[in-house]
Order: structure tokens, then sequence, then C-alpha cells
């Protein structure tokens, strides 16, 4: 009687477990049907949220032009300051606005004009690096964000740290009293 019993549940379980797969087929083809009939239809769906993209109005640019935009600091000892001053004309048609810079690393500070140039105009971003901590081949940047095109301008600096000695300073190890 039990194994009647069992073998009951076992073929309504089965048969639930195929309905089951039947209802998924089923779900699955109306999907599937639903997403031809959206690729086929030529109406495009728009967010609430999206804005408009124009390009962007050359009279409403303005346009850097630096004499240069790498600077070779050559080689120089640690705990040095190398202050280098990039110069640049505004070659567009509106005034040129710096919006933000940001340095590399800590080892970098800039600074720059902080009010519009306008066309034709000089501006300047001053770069300065300090070595403190720091040895070897080094290539600090400096990223700038305008009302240019495009938008991001990067300037380096590039040279060589020679380190300081160990042992010039301080005697090494533990001292013998």
């Amino acid at each position: 009687m039990k194994i009647k019993f069992l073998s009951a549940i076992a073929v309504v379980a089965l048969l639930g477990a195929c309905n089951q797969k039947d209802d998924q087929a089923d779900k699955i083809k109306a999907l599937e049907e639903k997403i031809a009939q959206l690729e086929n239809s030529n109406t495009a769906v728009t967010p609430v949220n999206v804005q408009t993209a124009t390009t962007a109005d050359p009279s409403s640019l303005g346009a850097f032009e630096f004499k240069e935009m790498e600077y070779d600091f050559g080689t120089i000892n640690e705990g040095q300051v190398v202050e280098h001053i990039f110069n640049f004309t505004n070659n567009g048609q509106a005034p040129l606005v710096i919006s933000n810079i940001t340095a590399s690393c800590g080892c970098t500070s800039p600074d720059w004009t902080k009010t519009p140039v306008n066309p034709g105009e000089t501006g300047f971003v001053k770069v300065v690096f300090n070595s403190t901590a720091k040895s070897g081949s080094q290539a600090p940047t400096v990223t700038i964000q305008a009302n240019t095109n495009p938008t991001v301008t990067r300037l380096r600096m590039k040279g060589s740290v020679t380190p300081k000695l160990a042992g010039a300073s301080a005697p090494a190890g533990p001292l013998k009293r």
C-alpha cells in the first residue's frame, strides 16, 4: 500500500514538473514574440531623464595653443622643487575658461589663469613639482578641463631625480656607547 501511495505521489510530482517546463517554454516563446515585435517596430523609446546632446558651436569654444606641451627638467637631486610656466594663447572664437586642473600625484601642484582668456590673449598654467621622496625617472602630468575641443588637455613635465645618499645625513645602524 505504501509503495502504491509513493508511486502515485511520484507520478503527480513528475506531471507537475512537466507542466512547469511547458509553462516556462510558453512564457519564453511569448517574450521572444514581444521582443521581435519591438525590434520590427520603428518606434524609439526615449528615457524620461535623457538630455539632448548637440554638437558644440565653434564660436562658443576657446582653443589652447601652447608653445610646449612637455617640459624636460633634466636631472635634479631628491628634495629639489622644480617650477615651470606653460604659456598659451587662446586661438578660439570665444573666451577660454579653465574650469579645473588636476595633478597626477601629490608631488605636483598647479596654478593657472583664473579669469576668462579672450581670443588672441595669453594665459598661463604653472606647474610645481616637489621631488621629496621621489627618485629615478619622473613624469608628472596636469590635466586641464576647459571649454575647448577636446575638453581635456594634458601637460607633462619629465626628468630624473637622483636619490639622496643613505649615509650622508645620519649614521647607518645602531651606535655603540
